[in-house]
C-alpha cells in the first residue's frame, strides 16, 4: 500500500505538467474506452474505463489537504482486481462521502492510467471526470 501511495504522491506532483497543453487550437478527442481488464495495455494514455464498483478500500493515510484516498475496484474485488480508480471524498463528507457516492454503482472514469506494483490504475484529481451511469 506504501507503493501505490508514493506512486500517487508523485503522480500528484507532476500532474500540472501533464495537463498542460500546448496548442490550444487542436479540437478536443473523447479518450478511448477500454475495459478495466484491458487497461493494463494502456498505460500512460488518457483513456475511459468503465465498470461497477464492486470493492473500496479507504487509505489508512491521508495526503496533506486532500484527506485519505479511496481506491476503487471496478468488476473485481481488490485480491483479484484488474484495475482500481484513487479518488478523495469532499472535505465536508471525507472519504466516507466518497465511498456512498461511487460503492456499488456502475461508473466510467476517464484520466491517464498509471500502474503500482503492475497494477493499472487512475488517479482522479477532479470528480468530474467520474460518471455514474
Amino acid at each position: 500500500m506504501n507503493k501505490i501511495l508514493m506512486v500517487f504522491v508523485c503522480a500528484m506532483s507532476c500532474l500540472p505538467f501533464a495537463l498542460a497543453q500546448n496548442d490550444q487550437s487542436a479540437p478536443a478527442v473523447a479518450p478511448q474506452q477500454v475495459v478495466p481488464a484491458d487497461a493494463k495495455n494502456h498505460i500512460g494514455e488518457t483513456v475511459t474505463v468503465c465498470g461497477k464498483v464492486v470493492d473500496t478500500k479507504i487509505n489508512k493515510y491521508g495526503i496533506g489537504g486532500r484527506g485519505k484516498p479511496v481506491l476503487f475496484y471496478i468488476d473485481k474485488p481488490e485480491a483479484t482486481a484488474d484495475f482500481y480508480f484513487l479518488a478523495f471524498g469532499t472535505k465536508e463528507g471525507g472519504p466516507d462521502e466518497a465511498v456512498a457516492a461511487y460503492n456499488g454503482k456502475s461508473v466510467c472514469v476517464t484520466g491517464k492510467v498509471a500502474a503500482a506494483s503492475g497494477q493499472p490504475y487512475i488517479a482522479i484529481t477532479d470528480r468530474s471526470t467520474i460518471k455514474v451511469k
